[in-house]
């Protein structure tokens, strides 16, 4: 049986079908299909790193989409951070959300959000896929770690909540992510589906935390989870569960819910977690019957086949009536509410004083440093030894980390190798009689680092060793460097640490 009216015209379901999806492309100019589907009623289009060359090059990317749809919401996944779309190539000019909480300075955190807002928003990007309000309650969590503030629910609260207030002062819709909470888990959703065992209790204290904070600060938009939540539903991830998107996230707070009423757009469907099991056009239909409002698709897949495919599904669906028609008009009016206010924004980046600066003074202010009497200055160039593990696919392996640039650039003549796991021999021969300097990430979830390190603490007590993941093991070497992150700021940070420190 079909619910579809008869007054619902089959190119008003099409506009609805494709007002929905936020779609990547390959390049970085729009290709004709993109032109075309904007014209036909795409609402979003995301940008990733492929698309990103220069700001001056992403600005005329952008322009172009609006000359076909003035009103097109163009989004960027640009955290800061080790998860940057507008800086890839070079590294982030903003620590991380977990250096931002390691200095733990709501105002801080605001300036550093408008500053990244402004700059965005100078790109024509709109709608930021940004912060993460996780609380990384497992140290162990392979996809979130250095993406969260940390693992205390208040403190990621106040700062989720000032970033959201920084990056919507400069015009850029802030989406908080990734609901109901994805920081207590050890299984990445890009892969696999995590499952997180913890009761309502629990969830209420801690996960949820965050998320009402965000909510208070005005967020325009929240990203679901692929994740499955057995507490609150049983059987489905939270991005496909009615339960957790309209049953708790749009609920009444008078109900227990969350009282929100802007849009919800989903994590990556073309993710394992969700297109493993489901299927990208199925698992798009059930996301938005569950009550999402936008699909974000194009990590992956990049095409117009892709799109024509899940607007089809969607259309299909209104049809045979497994997606109300209802539904799917209420979805694109709020992606169409948040274009008009985005519209409306247009501009306010020009009011903020700029701040070119902050990244860097913030990342300097979360380094933790600890000495022990085997450390004794640098007399001349170290050799730095990078540690380096396989990037989640959130945070790719595009984009360069480490100290050993800055160091170079500070001490002309600075070396570095790179080591991965199965390959760590060799560094003392290497070395010769140079200081080194080991570089990390994340050792506490790595034996083959733990491992290595150890050797070559033991051979080389004064050896220098710089944690840019969390840090969780216990602080070893003759200095230790925390930076809590391992944007390019976070590097020029710690080099600069390693040559004063005295």
């Amino acid at each position: 049986m079909t619910v579809i009216s008869v007054d619902t015209p089959a190119d008003v379901l099409t506009r609805d079908a494709l007002a929905v999806l936020q779609p990547g492309f390959v390049g970085t100019t729009a290709p004709e299909w993109v032109l075309r589907q904007l014209a036909e009623g795409l609402g979003s289009v995301a940008l990733f790193s492929r698309n990103i060359e220069t700001p001056e090059q992403v600005t005329a990317l952008t322009a172009q989409l609006r000359a076909v749809r003035p009103d097109v919401l163009v989004t960027a996944d640009e955290e800061g951070g080790d998860v940057t779309r507008l800086e890839a190539r070079g590294g982030s000019s903003f620590p991380g959300n977990l250096a931002l909480g390691a200095v733990d300075d709501i105002k801080l955190t605001r300036a550093v959000a408008a500053e990244l807002g402004r700059r965005l928003a100078a790109c024509g990007v709109n709608l930021n896929w940004a912060p993460s309000a996780d609380v990384n309650s497992d140290p162990g969590n392979p996809v979130i770690g250095v993406r969260s503030f940390g693992a205390d629910p208040d403190l990621v609260a106040r700062n989720t909540a000032a970033y959201v207030e920084g990056l919507q002062s400069a015009g850029v819709a802030a989406s908080v992510k990734h609901f109901p909470g994805h920081g207590d888990t050890a299984i990445d959703s890009h892969h696999a589906l995590p499952r997180i065992d913890v009761d309502l209790d629990t969830l209420r204290s801690r996960e949820f935390v965050p998320f009402r904070a965000a909510l208070a600060a005005g967020s325009k938009v929240v990203m679901s989870a692929h994740i499955l939540v057995p507490a609150l539903d049983p059987e489905l991830p939270a991005t496909l569960s009615p339960a957790i998107l309209t049953g708790l996230l749009r609920a009444p707070e008078s109900e227990g819910g969350f009282g929100y009423d802007g849009l919800i757009i989903t994590d990556g469907i073309e993710m394992q977690a969700i297109s493993g099991t489901y299927g990208i056009a199925r698992g798009t239909v059930m996301a938005l019957a569950a009550g999402a409002d936008a699909i974000c698709v194009g990590g992956g897949l990049s095409d117009e086949q892709t799109v024509i495919t899940l607007r089809d599904a969607i259309v299909a669906a209104v049809r045979d009536g497994s997606l109300p028609a209802g539904r799917l008009a209420d979805a694109a009016d709020r992606v169409r509410r948040l274009a008009a206010w985005a519209v409306e924004q247009a501009g306010a980046a020009g009011a903020i004083a700029p701040g070119a600066d902050v990244g860097l003074e913030a990342a300097r202010r979360a380094l933790r440093l600890t000495r022990t009497a085997a450390f004794t200055p640098l007399e001349g160039p170290p050799f730095v030894a990078a540690f380096t593990p396989v990037a989640n696919i959130a945070v790719g392996d595009v984009t360069p980390w480490g100290v050993a640039a800055e160091l170079n650039r500070l001490l002309p003549g600075t070396e570095t190798a790179t080591y991965r796991a199965g390959g760590t021999d060799g560094v003392l021969a290497a070395a010769g009689d140079r200081r080194i300097v080991a570089v990390v990430r994340d050792v506490h979830r790595h034996g083959w680092m733990a491992d290595a390190l150890a050797t070559i603490l033991a051979a080389r007590p004064d050896t220098i060793v710089v944690e840019m993941g969390v840090p969780q093991a216990p602080p070893v070497g003759a200095l230790h460097i925390a930076t809590h992150g391992a944007a390019r700021v976070c590097g020029e940070a710690a080099a600069e640490a390693i040559v004063s420190a005295r």
